[in-house]
């Protein structure tokens, strides 16, 4: 089986971190590809929302630091490492106008943790460990920890967790805002789907929107943001799907979106 798996049903797209027995430690050949399905999903009709999951009982413990072991290489290698493709992820994903969940089940560690941060939402099972850890093995948070992590939780917070690498469970994890929601183990997969295909059949057009002005937002000043989001709803207003989801809560139906 291949160590990295994605299939599309019914308007998601899943992506599953296939090496359980690493804790789906993932490898650069693993990044390409996963880099990869992103640009793709960006692009491909049939994907209107995606999900990221690890197989087993982890979500991702990182990098394989049996693969991956760069101490003692160049520093321009090390860099050329992270930017050329570890951080095609990111890009990708900052690319993507579609939602993204992450369903965290088990530990998420270091760059795994970065990797589950970058999503748009993140459910998790009560089995759900996380930690920036790699302060533990003497490196800085390279997937962008420092990054996601002060605007989930604010600085104050995530220095501590990133200067400790501690870990904290799934229902801290909620109460601090890194998590939407934590389920049980044997559901979370389930109300994952729920959430992915409901976010699916809602209007494409209306929710790329929506998730590109929440992005944009976070850094600009309200004139401007009010200024975005009012070309976003005259463009969303003459689309087909605004029409449709008119009529459907008129007619008391539900609607069906085509895009466009």
């Amino acid at each position: 089986m291949a160590d990295l798996e994605y299939e599309v049903t019914d308007g998601v797209g899943t992506i599953l971190l296939n090496r359980p027995h690493r804790k789906n430690a993932f490898t650069l050949e693993m990044i390409d590809e996963w880099a990869a399905v992103l640009v793709a999903a960006r692009s491909d009709p049939d994907v209107r929302t995606l999900v990221l999951t690890g197989a087993g009982d982890g979500f991702c413990s990182g990098v394989d630091l049996d693969a991956f072991d760069q101490r003692g290489s160049a520093p321009l290698d090390v860099k050329r490492n992270l930017t050329d493709r570890i951080h095609r992820v990111a890009y990708a994903l900052q690319d993507l106008d579609k939602p993204m969940i992450a369903a965290v089940n088990g530990v998420a560690v270091g760059a795994g943790m970065d990797m589950a941060l970058m999503c748009d939402i993140r459910l998790a099972a009560s089995s759900a460990r996380f930690s920036e850890g790699y302060v533990r093995v003497g490196l800085v948070p390279g997937d962008g920890g420092c990054y996601f992590l002060p605007r989930l939780v604010g600085p104050a917070r995530a220095m501590e967790l990133l200067m400790t690498g501690d870990f904290i469970d799934a229902a801290q994890a909620e109460r601090i805002g890194i998590v939407n929601h934590v389920y049980d183990d044997e559901c979370l997969i389930e109300e994952t789907t729920a959430l992915a295909q409901r976010l699916a059949a809602g209007p494409p057009v209306a929710i790329a929107m929506i998730k590109r002005a929440v992005q944009q937002s976070a850094n600009c000043d309200l004139r401007t943001a009010l200024d975005l989001i009012s070309s976003h709803m005259a463009v969303v207003q003459s689309t087909s799907d605004s029409q449709e989801a008119y009529r459907a809560f008129v007619e008391k139906r539900t609607p069906i979106f085509e895009g466009r």
